[in-house]
């Protein structure tokens, strides 16, 4: 059986062709494309369009090499969403959660919902581009868009819509909102009646692995295909990657690591407490009724920032890594979610006033603060996973990592280093190949999570660091 995943992250989209035979999985990668974030009318958006065409071309590269699809799943970065009117139609391009549009507004929200109350409630880390307060935030500024949608739709979900027709909210993206109650697996009827919402203003609840619809017909008529299933995979990316975590017993925490880099606990039930609270962790939606405990740090983005502006690096990432570790260790160490990092004008000068305010050496090239910014993750990697085995029911005895970050062999290392416990590597694509095994699964070719890690462990290639 062949499945196509598409898998759209903040800065670059895939599709990834996967096929599952004698319990093996094969992967093929169809196209790779940028998610380029616009800056228009005084506010960043996302291209909904160019990103429903990219898909559109994948198909049609499908229907051109006559690969006969079992289905298509689709996930996206968290909380941002579209507003659909009521004749069916996208109202506009979506808000990026970069948009500092919502500044100052988790504090108005408070004066209304009782900040403790929220968090008891959905179990989500604050964050100021949660999509409860990105719609506050537009609510109070009387955003057109909002005020005529009918329909509010997850990016997933949105494009599964364009694709479909069928308006659903796949349980896994909507716990990124911080309006789901983990308790009820519902939309909360306080939190959404606060900024003037219901449930009927989503679209039907949807687990992982469950089929919303056919293609439409008019995308059949464009791509050639026929009427092949779309499904709900896990919608969120960090659900799909930690799907794929080749572990085979629950004594590990994961690290999704991509342009954020997300470090938890698949648990098997919310952890909401005081403590929790304190330390900002969130409560997301796994697969299988499980939950991810996690908390999100700025990640790569650094990096990749960085990387824009250099004049004097070399344009391969591989080499920047190498040379970095030319730059003599532990110079400058940087919080990497001090808010001024979330998205500044120039990534090296909020770097170097950091460095410069806190009494630090001023990173002077691109080696030094690729090797600040590797340092300064490893050791948050280290103090988060602090908190968590506070917190966590398991004992952590290894970390694995998944996403790009994973093939940066220094960063692995210092990792291993810093957390004193092995870690180990793979699968890079994670959560292409996670999307892939919940289809497998909606298809009858796998039975629960258990056996999708079984297969994806025969299939992918993991290298272990041990500390030194």
């Amino acid at each position: 059986m062949a499945f196509l995943a598409v898998d759209l992250g903040a800065t670059s989209g895939r599709t990834i062709l996967g096929i599952i035979e004698n319990g093996i999985l094969q992967q093929r990668e169809l196209t790779r494309f940028p998610n380029n974030i616009i800056e228009v009318g005084g506010h960043y958006v996302w291209d909904i369009y160019a990103l429903y065409a990219e898909i559109i071309r994948a198909l049609r590269q499908c229907s051109d090499e006559g690969i006969d699809l079992t289905s298509i799943g689709i996930d996206t970065w968290g909380v941002d969403f579209v507003c659909i009117g009521s004749d069916g139609h996208v109202l506009r391009n979506p808000r990026c959660y970069r948009d500092p549009y919502t500044d100052g507004v988790m504090e108005e929200f408070f004066a209304h919902v009782n900040k403790n109350k929220v968090y008891e409630k959905t179990g989500i880390q604050f964050m100021q581009f949660n999509t409860l307060f990105q719609i506050y935030a537009q609510r109070i500024n009387n955003d057109s868009a909002l005020q005529a949608a009918q329909k509010i739709l997850f990016i997933p979900d949105a494009l599964t819509y364009m694709l479909t027709g069928e308006a659903v909210c796949e349980y896994t993206i909507l716990s990124t909102s911080q309006m789901l109650n983990p308790a009820t697996r519902r939309i909360d009827p306080e939190l959404a009646n606060a900024v003037r919402l219901g449930e009927e203003n989503f679209g039907r609840y949807v687990d992982p692995g469950q089929v919303v619809g056919v293609l439409s017909d008019e995308v059949q008529r464009i791509t050639g295909l026929g009427p092949v299933p779309v499904v709900a995979v896990a919608g969120h990316d960090t659900a799909s990657a930690v799907a794929a975590v080749p572990a085979l017993d629950a004594n590990y925490a994961y690290l999704s690591c991509g342009t954020w880099s997300l470090l938890g606990i698949e648990a098997p039930e919310a952890i909401i407490n005081p403590r929790s609270m304190e330390y900002n962790f969130t409560n997301e939606g796994g697969i299988e009724g499980t939950t991810r405990f996690l908390k999100n740090i700025c990640g790569m983005w650094l990096l990749e920032r960085c990387r824009s502006e250099w004049t004097d690096a070399p344009a391969d990432v591989n080499e920047i890594n190498r040379n970095a570790m030319e730059a003599r260790p532990m110079q400058s160490i940087i919080n990497p979610d001090d808010p001024r990092f979330a998205n500044p004008t120039s990534m090296v000068e909020a770097i170097r006033g950091y460095c410069k305010e806190t009494g630090q050496h001023i990173p002077q090239d691109y080696r030094e603060m690729a090797r600040c910014i590797f340092e300064s993750l490893a050791l948050r990697y280290r103090e988060v996973i602090g908190y968590l085995r506070e917190l966590s029911p398991v004992e952590i005895k290894r970390l694995h990592v998944i996403g790009g970050g994973s093939r940066n062999p220094y960063l692995m290392q210092m990792t291993a280093d810093a957390l004193q416990m092995p870690v180990i590597t793979g699968p890079v694509e994670g959560t292409a190949i996670g999307n892939i095994m919940l289809q497998a699964k909606a298809a009858g070719l796998v039975a629960d999570r258990f056996e999708m890690r079984r297969i994806i462990a025969r299939s992918i290639e993991t290298k272990t660091y041990e500390p030194k």
